[in-house]
C-alpha cells in the first residue's frame, strides 16, 4: 500500500491535471496510499498547547513556541491531522501566529510520509478571537438586534479575512442554536430565540466566512462551522451542558431548521451539540448524526465533535464502560473528527485497535476521511499551506473597524424613553456608575483575546470605555465616573463588592442626568452558569439608592443574557440595552445618547419580567393565565417586561392599511403577497424593522399563538410614507404534527404586522 505515494504526490504537483478533476477525487487518490494509522491521525485534532513549549501539555510559555519533539511526536508520529485553539487562552500577535503555523505546516509536509497539511481550527466568535489587534465586532446577538443581514456578512467577511491573515483556514462559527432560555450562559452567542431569525442571519454568515461561491480556497474566506448540532440550548436546567428533553416534531420544527437551511448554502463543517436529548448524548446518536444531519439534511462535509465530548461518553455521560467502547460509539454514530484535544496518543491506539478488532468497519473511517481530505482541498491548503502574509493589509484596519462600529450602533435597542428624555439635550452634567461603566471587559464578553473575555481591558485599552466614550462626547468636565460597586475579579464572574455607593448617590445628587451602566461580567459555557436570573443584589440596591436623588437614570445594560431588572425598572427614565456591543459598543452608545445616532435595535429574545416566566413569544394559549381570584382567563398577553421584537426609536410611526392580495387560497403553491404602509410621523429620519407574523388560529396540534415570517429593516424620512411588500408562500405556513411530518392545514390564518391583523383561508 505504502508504495502507491509516489504516483500520487507526482499526481498533484502536475500543474496540468485535467480542470474536471474535483477535489473529492484527488482525496480519493490520497486516501488509497494512505495506512490505517495515517487516517485514524487525519481523524483525530489536538490543542496547540500540546505541541508548544512549556511546562505541560496543558500550559505553554508565552509567546508561543512550537517544540520540536512534541511536535515530532504528534505530527510524525501519530500522524496528526488538525490542530485548535490557542495558548494558555490567550491571544498572541499576529506575526506569532504567522510563524508558528508556518513551521506546523513545514514540519506536516517535510517530515511525514503522506505530506498532508495540517488543517488549523479556531474560535472567531465576533473577530479572530485569539489575534492581537484583530477587529472586534458586537458578538451574535447584537448582530441579531441590529434586524440587518448585511452586518452578518460585514461581520463574517472580516473575521474570515483577519482570520486567513494569521494562517487559519477554518473557523467554528456561525452558531444556530436558538436561544430560547436566558438562564443559559451562551445565549449572547445565538442570533436569539427564533428560527427564522436564527436560519436568516446564518445563512449571511456563512456567505461572508465562505464567499458567494463557496469557493474556501479563496485566500480571503474560511471554512465555516455550524454549531452545536442540534438543541445544545434548549436544556431543562438553564445551565450548559445539561440534559434536554425535545421531541421529534419541536426538534424538527424550530432546532434543525435553521441547520437545514444552511446546509443548503454549502456549509463545509458542523460541530456537534455538547449536551443530551431525551436521555441520549448527542454525539452517541446514530439517528441524530446519521439519519438526520447525514441523509435527511444532505450534509456531506465534515462533522467534528466538541471539546472533549467522546471521553465524556464514559467520564460524564456514563453511556460508554471505559473511552475505548466511547471512541467506537461516537466514530460509528457519525463523528468525523475527535476534538480530542490532549490525549492524542490513547485515542488514535484505541481507535486503530477498533478496526482491526472489527468493531468499527474501515469503511466508516475511509468516509471520515475522505471527507477531511476533502475539506483541505477545498481550502487549497495542498497548494498553499503557508499563508502570503503580505496579502492581508486590511488587517485590524480603519475600514473594518467602521464596519464593527455600524453593526453595534444598528443592535443598541432603545426600550424605555419617558417624556422623550433621550437624546441628551442642553449639554448636561452627568454621573456615570455601575460597574459596567468603565469596562472593556463587559463591552466585549467572553471569546475577546481569551476564551472568558476576563483579558480585554489588557488587549483593547486603545478603545473607549462606556465612561471614556460619554466623557469625550459631552466634555469631560461635565462628566463624573464613580463605579459604586465593582465586580471582584478574584471571585467568581458574578461575585461584587460595593465599594462607594454612598459617594455615587452624593454625585448624582449634583448631576442632571446619572448613567447607570449595570449588567455582567463577561463569562461563557460552565463559568456562565446561574442560580439566580435576578440582576446582583449590589446592583439593584445601587439602583434604588439612586433613585431617591430625584434625578433622571437612563439604565443601560450591558450583558449577555436579560437579567432581571423588574424590582426597579419603574424608577428608570430610559432604558438602552447594549447586549455585547464589542470594542466600538461605548462610541456607538455616546452617539446614541447624544442623537448623532437614531437607535433601531430590536430585542432579538423576550426579556422576561420574572424568574417563573421564562417563554418565548411563541408560545402556546394556555400559557396565557390570569388566576386573579382564582378565574382562569385564556385571553390576554403573556407578561413580559419586553417582548420579542420590540424597540424604540428617535423617530415615530405609523402602521396601517394591511392587505392580501387574497382572501382565500387553493394551492399549496400560492404564494401570499402582503402589503402594508408604514409613515414616520416624527421630524427625525429613522430605521424601522418591519415584522411580518403569522397565526394558525386552529390545527392538530396546539399551534403557536404567532410565528415570524419575515422582515425587512426600512429607512424612513421624516413625513415620508412607503408601502412594504411582503410575499410569504403559503407552504411556509406549515408545522411538524405529532408524526414529524410537515403539513400545511386547510383554515384559517392571520397575517399579522405591528398592531394590525388580516385573515387568510386556505381551502
Amino acid at each position: 500500500m505504502k508504495y502507491l505515494l509516489i504516483p500520487i504526490l507526482i499526481f498533484l504537483s502536475c500543474d496540468s491535471s485535467p480542470e474536471n478533476t474535483s477535489n473529492e477525487l484527488k482525496a480519493n487518490m490520497i486516501l488509497s496510499g494512505m495506512t490505517l494509522d495515517e487516517k485514524i491521525g487525519q481523524m483525530a485534532q489536538i490543542n496547540l498547547t500540546v505541541i508548544a513549549k512549556g511546562p505541560s501539555k496543558w500550559k505553554s510559555s508565552y509567546p508561543l513556541v512550537i517544540d520540536p519533539k512534541r511536535a515530532k511526536k504528534a505530527i510524525k508520529d501519530f500522524k496528526i491531522g488538525s490542530i485548535i485553539n490557542t495558548i494558555n487562552g490567550k491571544a498572541l500577535k499576529p506575526v506569532n501566529w504567522r510563524e508558528s503555523i508556518s513551521k506546523i505546516q513545514n514540519f506536516a509536509i517535510d517530515s511525514t510520509r503522506a505530506k498532508i497539511p495540517v488543517i488549523y481550527g479556531i474560535d472567531g466568535i465576533h473577530g479572530a478571537t485569539y489575534a492581537e489587534g484583530a477587529t472586534m465586532f458586537p458578538q451574535q446577538i447584537n448582530i441579531a438586534a441590529s434586524w440587518n443581514k448585511q452586518n452578518a456578512y460585514n461581520m463574517a467577511k472580516v473575521i474570515a479575512y483577519e482570520t486567513r491573515a494569521i494562517g487559519i483556514p477554518w473557523n467554528f462559527s456561525p452558531i444556530l442554536d436558538l436561544g430560547i432560555d436566558p438562564r443559559f450562559p451562551r445565549q449572547f452567542e445565538t442570533f436569539g430565540e427564533d428560527p427564522l431569525l436564527v436560519g436568516t442571519l446564518s445563512r449571511w454568515m456563512i456567505r461572508g466566512f465562505q464567499g458567494d461561491k463557496n469557493d474556501t480556497s479563496n485566500k480571503f474566506k474560511v471554512a465555516s462551522c455550524l454549531k452545536h448540532f442540534v438543541g445544545y440550548q434548549a436544556v431543562i436546567s438553564g445551565k450548559d451542558r445539561t440534559p434536554a428533553y425535545i421531541p421529534d416534531n419541536v426538534l424538527s420544527e424550530y432546532h434543525i431548521e435553521p441547520f437545514k437551511e444552511a446546509i443548503k448554502d454549502g456549509a463545509k463543517t458542523v460541530m456537534i451539540s455538547s449536551g443530551l436529548i431525551n436521555g441520549i448524548p448527542v454525539h452517541a446518536n446514530y439517528e441524530l448524526i446519521i439519519k438526520t444531519l447525514r441523509e435527511k439534511l444532505g450534509f456531506e462535509g465534515v462533522i467534528l465533535s466538541d471539546w472533549e465530548d467522546i471521553n465524556k461518553l464514559h467520564t460524564r455521560d456514563k453511556v460508554a464502560k471505559n473511552k475505548k467502547e466511547a471512541i467506537k460509539i461516537a466514530i460509528n454514530s457519525g463523528i468525523d473528527m475527535s476534538m480530542i484535544p490532549y490525549d492524542y496518543e490513547q485515542f488514535c491506539r484505541f481507535l486503530i485497535e477498533l478496526v482491526k478488532e472489527g468493531e468499527v468497519p474501515l469503511k466508516r473511517i475511509d468516509n471520515a476521511v475522505l471527507r477531511i481530505l476533502k475539506l483541505k482541498f477545498d481550502l487549497g491548503l495542498f497548494d498553499n499551506p503557508i499563508t502570503d502574509f503580505n496579502s492581508y493589509k486590511d488587517f485590524g484596519s480603519k475600514k473594518h473597524n467602521e464596519l464593527a462600529y455600524k453593526a453595534a450602533s444598528e443592535s443598541i435597542t432603545l426600550l424605555k424613553n419617558k417624556n422623550d428624555i433621550l437624546p441628551l439635550k442642553n449639554n448636561p452634567s452627568i454621573l456615570v456608575t455601575g460597574p459596567n461603566a468603565n469596562t472593556m471587559r463587559g463591552l466585549n464578553g467572553a471569546w475577546t483575546y481569551s476564551w472568558q473575555g476576563n483579558l480585554a481591558d489588557e488587549f483593547a485599552f486603545d478603545y473607549n470605555t462606556i465612561y471614556e466614550s460619554v466623557s469625550n462626547t459631552f466634555g469631560p468636565s461635565n462628566v463624573k465616573f464613580i463605579p459604586g460597586v465593582t465586580y471582584n475579579e478574584e471571585g467568581s464572574y458574578f461575585e461584587m463588592k460595593e465599594v462607594n455607593i454612598k459617594k455615587a448617590v452624593d454625585e448624582g445628587r449634583k448631576s442632571d442626568i446619572i448613567l447607570l451602566c449595570l449588567g455582567e461580567n463577561s463569562y461563557t459555557e460552565k463559568p456562565g452558569d446561574l442560580n439566580d436570573l435576578n440582576i446582583h443584589k449590589l446592583q439593584s440596591k445601587l439602583a434604588r439608592e439612586l433613585s431617591k436623588t430625584g434625578k433622571p437614570i437612563i439604565l443601560i445594560i450591558n450583558s449577555g443574557r436579560p437579567r432581571l431588572i423588574t424590582d426597579f425598572e419603574p424608577f428608570m427614565d430610559g432604558i438602552i440595552n447594549v447586549y455585547l456591543p464589542g470594542n466600538h459598543g461605548g462610541d456607538a452608545l455616546a452617539d446614541i445618547l447624544s442623537g448623532k445616532i437614531n437607535p433601531s435595535g430590536k430585542l432579538p429574545y423576550t426579556y422576561p419580567a420574572f424568574p417563573n416566566s421564562l417563554l418565548t413569544y411563541y408560545y402556546k394559549s394556555s400559557e396565557i393565565q390570569n388566576n386573579n381570584q382564582g378565574a382562569y382567563d385564556y385571553v390576554g398577553e403573556v407578561k413580559n417586561l419586553y417582548d420579542f421584537g420590540y424597540g424604540l426609536s428617535y423617530s415615530k410611526f405609523s402602521y396601517s392599511n394591511l392587505t392580501t392580495n387574497r382572501k382565500v387560497y387553493e394551492s399549496l403553491s400560492d404564494t401570499i403577497r402582503i402589503n402594508v404602509e408604514l409613515r414616520n410621523t416624527s421630524k427625525v429620519d429613522g430605521y424601522e424593522v418591519v415584522q411580518l407574523y403569522s397565526s394558525d388560529l386552529f390545527a392538530e396540534i396546539t399551534p403557536d399563538v404567532k410565528r415570524l415570517r419575515d422582515f425587512k429593516r426600512i429607512f424612513i424620512k421624516s413625513g415620508e410614507s412607503k408601502s412594504v411588500n411582503f410575499s410569504l408562500p403559503i407552504n411556509s405556513l406549515g408545522y411538524y404534527n405529532n408524526r414529524n411530518e410537515k403539513v400545511v392545514e386547510k383554515g384559517e390564518f392571520s397575517i399579522l404586522v405591528n398592531n394590525l391583523s388580516s385573515n387568510i383561508l386556505i381551502k
